[in-house]
C-alpha cells in the first residue's frame, strides 16, 4: 500500500487559507454516496492491460467504508471504466492521440462491456442494493461520461467518498468535478491507488489544497459512525 502523505508546504498553505487541513467535521450518511472508481479486472488482475498492483491492496479498506456507510443508510456506487462504441466515437482525442494503435485495441478489448476486464474485481463486497454505473471518460461527471450526477441528485446526495484507481487519473478527475458541482468530497488516502507513491501523494496534496477533505479509512469509518449516531439522536 502507498506510504501516503501530503506535501508539507501544501498543507501549510491550506491551513493558512482556512484554518485547518481538515475540511468537514461530519456528514449526513443518508445523503452520502461512496463512489468506488474502476476497481475492475482490467486494472487489478495480474498481467491485465492496465494492471495497478497497489489497487489490490486497498480493497479491504474500500469494503470497510462501504459496509459502514450501508449500515448508516448511505449509498454505494461502483463506477466501471467502459470502452464501448459510444466512448470510442465520442472521445477521439484520447483514443487517437494518447494511445498507440496496439494500446487502443487492447484497451477496447479489455473494457468492452462484455469483457472480463470490464467486470468488477471479485474481492469487492458488492451487495444487491449497490449501484453499478458505466463511465466513458476518466471523470464520471464530464459531459458524455455517465449519468452519475443525475442518479445522485435524484437521491438527494450531497456528499461523496472517493476510493479506487488510478488516484491521479479517474479518481482525481471525478473528485475535482464533484467539488465544482457542489458536492462535499472526502478523498481516502489509503483507499485510492496508483503506480507510485509520488503520483499518489501529488494528487493527495492537490485534493487537500483545494478540492477535498483528505482522510484515511479509519478516520472516515469513525466519522460515519459518529455522524449516524448524531443524526439518529
Amino acid at each position: 500500500m502507498h506510504k501516503h502523505e501530503i506535501i508539507e508546504a501544501v498543507a501549510e498553505r491550506a491551513i493558512a487559507r482556512r484554518g485547518s487541513l481538515r475540511v468537514f467535521d461530519g456528514l449526513d450518511p443518508l445523503r452520502t454516496a461512496h463512489i468506488v472508481v474502476d476497481l475492475q479486472n482490467g486494472f487489478m488482475a495480474p498481467g491485465a492491460v492496465c494492471e495497478i498492483g497497489n489497487a489490490r491492496e486497498i480493497v479491504p479498506e474500500v469494503n470497510r467504508i462501504s459496509a459502514a456507510l450501508r449500515r448508516a443508510g448511505g449509498l454505494v456506487v461502483y463506477l466501471q471504466h467502459t470502452c464501448d462504441a459510444e466512448a470510442v466515437r465520442g472521445w477521439t482525442v484520447y483514443f487517437d492521440h494518447f494511445c498507440s494503435p496496439e494500446r487502443r485495441a487492447r484497451m477496447i478489448a479489455a473494457f468492452s462491456p462484455d469483457a472480463s476486464g470490464h467486470a468488477l474485481w471479485d474481492g469487492l463486497d458488492v451487495q444487491p442494493q449497490d449501484l453499478q454505473v458505466r463511465k466513458r471518460r476518466f471523470g464520471a461527471f464530464a459531459p458524455g461520461a455517465s449519468d452519475l450526477h443525475e442518479i445522485l441528485q435524484a437521491r438527494g446526495i450531497d456528499t461523496l467518498i472517493i476510493t479506487g484507481t488510478a488516484t491521479q487519473v479517474c479518481c482525481e478527475s471525478t473528485a475535482r468535478d464533484a467539488m465544482m458541482l457542489n458536492y462535499k468530497v472526502f478523498f481516502v488516502a489509503d483507499g485510492n491507488a496508483t503506480f507510485t507513491d509520488a503520483e499518489h501523494n501529488g494528487t493527495l496534496s492537490a485534493m487537500a489544497h483545494t478540492f477535498c477533505d483528505v482522510v484515511d479509512a479509519a478516520t472516515l469509518v469513525s466519522l460515519i459512525g459518529e455522524s449516524a449516531a448524531r443524526h439518529a439522536a
